[in-house]
């Protein structure tokens, strides 16, 4: 099944103003990178070569030797790839972490200008000592993830003047109608359950039985922990004893990941490594405290303390043991303390360009979210049952550092709202804020 993606837009406007610059689309495996590139190249192209480097590693040897332009396309056509002709041919490299010859020899391809050039990888960290020469200047970057809940409602059908009649409201803060505010909470307690990785997506809407959707999540992730055990070196012990802690470590109450309960000596200085190669992999996001309200939130951060989120709310259920899914779809958004809502919104401030901080100053006045909007700070407070109008914590921090704060968010399972200095809004409009 091939879903509309927001990334065709990115890849056309690529298209239309690259100027002899390849692009590289990073994402964590099994996003929908491959089919992407492939759907575009049919709309777009003549001809259309795909490599993929971990599937035909013999393909690598292309890269030895001279890697000008004329030397790198002959040895590919002797190989039996092409038709290679100029102005009509879109070159797909694969998988391009398994070659790092080729992401060097980028640039001479690009400022050929012959043909076009498009890179995938999933793990561009693990071969980065490998890369000689990176194509500063040749090459574009952008990311992609799984579908997110706006993609999800396209997949189910959502028209697009009902979405933007919906954006209208949230940005006039008026309260949406009731039957869509229900629909709409319908559609993401299935985004919760199902998530956004495609083939699950895929699953879900052409197969009723929900156990096929949750078999094929649980692939995926058994795929994660063979992509650890495969790449990340003499990190593989720490970085699979990490990545299987999230879900536990996200559904305490404060959330906040603490290395200790991993091992008894296990602090950041050890398993910083770890933590990084699941970040550069794109299955976990990382939350960094800051002390201030000030910005840039980097200045004030600690980064000893840290949440961390995964890629997929899908994913995430899928790892919890007992009927979760039955319980979100009945309306309990409550499950192992809001970690799914909690996890939503940190994937969507990601998806929309957000880096991720949360605010706690001397273990005081915890807040889930801050973001950057223009020259201000945003407060953002996940609330996912039904006292959400109980936030002390956020009452504190208004009342003392108002001048601050530009707005303040609180996402429940209600309507609209707008208070003097809090605006309540529903959960599955994180998405689009």
């Amino acid at each position: 099944m091939i879903f509309k993606r927001k990334i065709f837009s990115k890849i056309e406007q690529w298209k239309q103003n690259h100027h002899h610059e390849a692009l590289l689309i990073k994402g964590a495996r099994q996003v929908g990178k491959t089919t992407a590139v492939r759907e575009f190249a049919r709309a777009n192209y003549a001809n259309f070569v795909e490599i993929n480097f971990e599937q035909t590693p013999e393909a690598k040897q292309a890269f030895t030797g001279n890697r000008d332009a004329n030397s790198v396309i002959q040895r590919l056509s002797l190989m039996g790839y092409g038709p290679f002709v100029p102005g009509k041919t879109l070159v797909f490299f694969d998988e391009i972490q398994s070659c790092p010859d080729a992401r060097t020899a980028i640039k001479f391809l690009a400022e050929d200008g012959r043909f076009d050039y498009i890179e995938s990888g999933s793990l561009l960290g693990i071969n980065y000592r490998d890369v000689s020469s990176y194509p500063v200047g040749f090459e574009s970057q952008i990311d992609m993830y799984p579908l997110d809940f706006e993609e999800f409602l396209w997949a189910k059908g959502v028209e697009a003047d009902t979405l933007n009649n919906i954006k209208t409201a949230l940005t006039e803060l008026r309260p949406i109608d009731d039957f869509t505010h229900e629909v709409l909470m319908k559609h993401y307690r299935e985004y919760l359950i199902v998530g956004g990785m495609p083939k699950v997506v895929s699953t879900y809407l052409t197969n009723s039985d929900f156990n096929e959707t949750l078999r094929q999540q649980k692939i995926i992730v058994d795929s994660y922990r063979l992509d650890i055990s495969k790449y990340a070196g003499s990190q593989k012990t720490k970085a699979k004893r990490f990545f299987d802690a999230i879900p536990s470590q996200l559904a305490k109450e404060r959330k906040r990941f603490i290395l200790s309960d991993l091992e008894t000596t296990g602090s950041m200085q050890k398993y910083e490594d770890s933590a990084q190669w699941l970040a550069d992999a794109g299955v976990a996001y990382f939350s960094y405290n800051t002390h201030s309200l000030q910005m840039p939130f980097e200045h004030y951060e600690n980064r000893n303390l840290f949440k961390v989120y995964l890629l997929d709310t899908g994913l995430l259920c899928s790892l919890w043991s007992g009927n979760i899914q039955w319980e979100v779809m009945q309306g309990n958004l409550s499950v192992n303390e809001g970690a799914l809502t909690e996890n939503f919104v940190a994937a969507e401030l990601v998806r929309h360009g957000h880096s991720l901080h949360y605010y706690d100053h001397k273990s005081r006045n915890e807040l889930d979210f801050l973001i950057r909007e223009k020259k201000f700070v945003t407060i953002l407070e996940i609330k996912s049952g039904g006292d959400y109008k109980k936030h002390t914590s956020l009452n504190n921090v208004l009342e003392s550092s108002s001048d601050s704060i530009e707005r303040s968010i609180v996402f429940c399972r209600a309507n609209v709202e707008k208070n003097t200095d809090i605006i309540y809004l529903p959960l599955y409009s994180a998405a689009f804020l």
